[in-house]
């Protein structure tokens, strides 16, 4: 393997490594789920409704682990036909996340420091997440690859803001004295921001490259 093809596995590598804190997170929850562990006021609304928060972390991690994979070029020109078999469990795990994030957002009781702030920030995230997928999906109907690309770079970005919100979170857990609200909007805010934001400069990066 040349140094090319090795640093184009660090792509999977990195979006892999950038979610594992939240798949740990969300595998231990719903472990803790199946095993009956005490029930607090943190983890009440969980228990009164496991279904929807068993979906979308069983989901989240397949679309973050086999999502990463799809942007490895080398992997992608190499095995086309997994790629395109990846997309067709992907596409649907992803509009599980979203659907299954928005319904809790409406439905489940707010927890400390969620305000309705952040309550609009998740429905505007999970209805943009279900957008993109779909505006994705209607593209490589098309055969539009080049958009096809875009969107789902951009639904990845989206279902991937946990994984930044571990690190945006950081100087909430520091200072406890910003702690509120608005420290907690500002933070959850970041992490869906700063992903987006990278992909758009990814997207802008190869329609460049595609134009040169």
């Amino acid at each position: 393997m040349n140094f090319t093809a090795k640093s184009e596995w660090l792509i999977p590598t990195g979006l892999i490594a950038l979610g594992f804190i939240p798949i740990v997170a969300g595998t231990f929850r719903v472990i803790g789920l199946a095993s009956g562990i005490e029930i607090t006021p943190d983890n009440a609304r969980f228990f009164a409704a496991p279904l929807p928060v068993v979906l979308h972390i069983i989901n989240a991690v397949i679309y973050c682990v086999l999502g990463a994979f799809q942007f490895s070029p080398s992997f992608r020109s190499r095995k086309p036909n997994w790629h395109r078999a990846a997309g067709r469990i992907l596409i649907p795990c992803g509009l599980v996340v979203a659907l299954s994030g928005l319904w809790m957002t409406y439905f489940y009781p707010p927890v400390n420091f969620d305000g309705p702030f952040l309550y609009g920030i998740r429905l505007l995230v999970g209805s943009a997440m279900v957008l993109c997928l779909c505006l994705g999906f209607t593209a490589i109907c098309k055969r539009d690859i080049p958009h096809h690309r875009a969107w789902m770079i951009r639904g990845y970005a989206l279902g991937l803001g946990a994984g930044t919100q571990v690190f945006t979170h950081i100087p909430m857990f520091l200072f406890t004295s910003i702690q509120g609200e608005l420290a907690r909007t500002l933070c959850m805010g970041a992490g869906w921001a700063i992903n987006l934001a990278v992909a758009e400069w990814l997207i802008s990066r190869e329609r460049r490259r595609q134009l040169s």
